[in-house]
């Protein structure tokens, strides 16, 4: 199974930037955990703090990968792009906030991607990237069963 994670703005910054709302890891430190936690998994990963190379990338991924897992951070309030780039691929994505977004500034309680992706996780931290996971290959399994 191959799962492409995209983080989109800011999240370059996680461990050093607000850690009262995204903790003290960064992200290259939890992927390492991710990789010994589903090691049957291939997991890819970009980040990108550029509109266009996030679109890039789910379009250069969005029809040979199992799942997507995209944090699109402020990105989720203001891109159609990214919106009009997920309704145009295959490969189920699945949204993820590390924070809970319906608990903080009421700009962030609207999604222009969440229509489009297979579901969403917020408000769990780093492990919503993990439950994510866990429902990419709970859905694959069950895909493959019925074939």
């Amino acid at each position: 199974m191959k799962i492409q994670i995209i983080n989109g703005p800011n999240l370059n910054l996680l461990g050093k930037r607000e850690t009262s709302i995204y903790g003290s890891q960064s992200f290259e430190d939890f992927l390492e955990t991710l990789k010994k936690r589903f090691p049957d998994v291939e997991l890819h990963y970009y980040q990108s703090n550029v509109e266009g190379e996030l679109v890039n990338k789910l379009h250069e991924t969005g029809f040979s990968f199992d799942g997507i897992i995209l944090n699109a951070g402020a990105y989720t309030h203001t891109s159609v792009a990214l919106h009009d780039a997920i309704g145009g691929i295959k490969t189920p994505v699945i949204e993820v906030h590390i924070s809970n977004v319906y608990a903080r500034e009421e700009f962030r309680h609207k999604s222009l991607i969440t229509s489009k992706c297979a579901g969403m996780m917020t408000g769990f931290g780093m492990e919503g990237y993990a439950l994510a996971l866990t429902y990419l290959i709970h859905r694959k399994s069950e895909t493959t069963q019925k074939s």
